[in-house]
């Protein structure tokens, strides 16, 4: 049996540590989801976990999974949806993975083959918390309301959404029941879509409101305050973004990567980033997105959504590196 050590103080996860276990994939998977379920985030250290158990171990958890297709990722195993994160050495705020697009993952996995010297450590988030701690007219003013992401279509996502790369007025008003979107047609920007989810929502499997959506990583990564943007269309107010990461800063841990160690994140409850990295060559990080097949679909989520049935590619923009270098590029 592995040492267990539940979260305490300035540790959110569960830290499950091998004590002669000869593989990650020897541990028990029903005690595993139960600690999961109660505590959203699970980092296992000591099992020497390589790129084939790393992918085994997640697929025991999940029905389907989903590529981001954000550019810098690299494929490590392809075929397993296991692929490295950002190339990029800056910090990242706060997000939970996808939280951009409707199909926000369930799971996300991290597995780390490379631990680096200095910086380049994971941070993570209890988003449960975070709600919790906001300052109370902050938080009184997210729980109504709910945010809009509105972005730019392509000929190929219309097409993959709604059949056809040259939509009527008709066929927008009314995508099909599996779609995720809504779409607008404006004079001067044309074709917008649209998806819209609670500014504090419900995690998967705890009844309490959590913080979890694209807005630190938009405002303080990309610099932008019109995305998403409250129900009204309204920006949401500086001073409230200010108060949210000054909470999430406050709340924030770091994950100190040893080579082999897997990091196991509920999506739906825990933001997750990064600090700066010196040198990219001493930090590789494995990452697969799944969908739990022991799952609890959002209400927000389609019927019997695509990515709950298969493994899930998004379509890609015209401008995007892989339509340019091949869909299967070879394997780091």
């Amino acid at each position: 049996m592995p040492d267990i050590h539940l979260p305490a103080l300035y540790q959110p996860h569960v830290l499950i540590e091998a004590t002669g276990e000869r593989s990650i994939l020897e541990l028990d998977k029903a005690q595993i989801i139960a600690l999961y379920k109660s505590h959203g985030a699970l980092l296992f250290s000591g099992f020497g976990v390589d790129v084939a158990q790393f992918g085994t171990f997640a697929k025991q958890f999940c029905a389907t999974s989903v590529v981001n297709e954000s550019p810098g990722r690299e494929p490590v195993d392809a075929a397993a949806n296991v692929f490295t994160v950002d190339a990029g050495k800056g910090a990242f705020a706060l997000h939970p993975e996808l939280s951009r697009e409707p199909w926000k993952p369930d799971v996300a996995f991290f597995g780390c083959q490379i631990a680096p010297r200095a910086g380049g450590r994971t941070t993570i988030c209890d988003g449960v918390a975070l709600a919790r701690e906001l300052p109370e007219p902050v938080r009184r003013a997210l729980e109504p309301r709910r945010l809009l992401y509105i972005k730019p279509v392509w000929p190929a996502l219309l097409d993959y959404w709604l059949g056809t790369t040259e939509p009527s007025d008709a066929q927008l008003a009314a995508p099909p029941p599996g779609c995720p979107y809504f779409f607008r047609r404006y004079p001067d920007t044309g074709i917008l879509r649209v998806f819209t989810r609670p500014a504090l929502h419900k995690p998967m499997f705890i009844d309490e409101l959590a913080f979890g959506n694209f807005l630190l990583f938009a405002r303080f990564n990309h610099g932008r305050s019109d995305h998403p943007v409250l129900d009204d269309g309204q920006a949401v107010p500086e001073a409230w973004l200010q108060a949210i990461k000054a909470t999430g800063d406050r709340l924030t841990a770091e994950i100190e990567w040893n080579a082999g160690d897997l990091l196991m994140l509920d999506n739906t409850r825990f933001l997750h980033g990064r600090t700066a990295i010196v040198d990219t060559a001493e930090r590789v990080i494995l990452t697969y997105f799944g969908y739990l097949d022991f799952a609890i679909p959002s209400p927000e989520e389609p019927e019997n959504a695509i990515w709950r049935r298969e493994n899930f590619e998004p379509p890609l923009r015209p401008d995007h590196p892989r339509l340019h270098q091949g869909n299967s590029p070879p394997a780091v």
